[in-house]
């Protein structure tokens, strides 16, 4: 079984590999530098090779990657069918649901003005705050992440309403109401915080779109670190110019990078981050995506597919 290892493993990270994965032969290179040739004899890739090139793998059995979201190898003519796709999801939750609070808390408490009046050298006061004690949020999206965000945001004071594709009956204790998206455009005028960590699939494209943000209150607040093609920007734009909206924060955009002359830049009360939420920024989130990897190689190599964790499927692309 040959093993390609493109995620940054440190050497600590390869002794235990290598103690899952005995009698393999692990090749390590950086995802960026892996090209068509080094792929035609790999069994298993570690990491989130370019698609273009995984396509080119005619060996290829399993795929782990070290992201939670894992749309872009569901596409046609990336992956075989039969070929296993594994995701990090659950590495994520703290980076992720922790900037997500701490946006809710910058335009609650108007952060996002009083730093550009810094910049400005202006000693100025911005007005009447708001508070997350008391507030409605809205969780688009359920997952791991989406879970962990309720729960901070529920031990905050907010009365939380989670909403997923599929009714579920678990209604998690932090979760105040669980409904489903079809639902979606009767819960958006109740909420102060709507908050977005969807799958990037065909049906959350534009979901919220300049319909449903004027279906959201003037003083609401949306946070988009899901996928940014779950956002019209333009509309976003309008509606933040318009006040039609109280702000937003995007840690995803649609392109990404943002270009430079985007209007969304300077529209007010938005808070853009590169897609720095998640990455490894955080020393956590890589010893979970390691372990996570390392847990599925055991698991793989014997034999134990149905106990691997975060087996994606190829048509929903989570």
């Amino acid at each position: 079984m040959k093993i390609l290892g493109g995620m940054p493993f440190s050497e600590e990270d390869r002794k235990y590999l290598e103690s899952k994965a005995r009698g393999c032969e692990i090749i390590y290179k950086d995802k960026e530098l892996v090209v068509e040739e080094d792929v035609q004899d790999i069994d298993i890739i570690l990491g989130n090779v370019s698609p273009e090139v995984i396509a080119k793998a005619p060996k290829l059995k399993w795929l782990q990657t070290n992201s939670a979201g894992v749309d872009v190898y569901c596409k046609d003519g990336i992956l075989r069918e039969d070929t296993l796709l594994t995701s990090a999801s659950g590495a994520y939750d703290t980076t992720v649901s922790e900037w997500m609070v701490s946006v809710c808390f910058m335009l609650a408490r108007k952060e996002d003005l009083y730093m550009r009046n810094q910049v400005e050298r202006c000693w100025k006061h911005e007005g009447k705050v708001v508070s997350i004690e008391d507030s409605v949020t809205l969780v688009l999206g359920l997952g791991s992440i989406g879970k962990h965000y309720a729960g901070k945001m529920h031990a905050l004071g907010s009365y939380v309403i989670g909403v997923t594709k599929h009714q579920h009956s678990d209604k998690p204790d932090f979760v105040d109401e669980l409904t489903t998206i079809e639902h979606l455009d009767e819960l958006l005028p109740r909420a102060d915080y709507v908050a977005m960590v969807l799958p990037g699939t065909e049906e959350n494209v534009h979901i919220i779109d300049t319909k449903r943000l004027k279906l959201m209150k003037d003083t609401a607040f949306l946070i988009n670190a899901g996928r940014g093609n779950a956002v019209d920007g333009k509309a976003l734009d309008e509606a933040l110019r318009n006040g039609t909206i109280g702000g937003a924060a995007l840690d995803v955009t649609e392109p990404e990078p943002l270009p430079e002359k985007d209007p969304l830049w300077d529209a007010p009360r938005c808070i853009i981050t590169p897609h720095i939420a998640g990455q490894f920024y955080l020393k956590k989130t890589f010893v979970n995506i390691v372990k996570i990897t390392g847990e599925n190689l055991e698991k793989y190599l014997a034999g134990d597919i149905a106990g691997m964790r975060n087996k994606v499927d190829h048509k929903k692309g989570y």
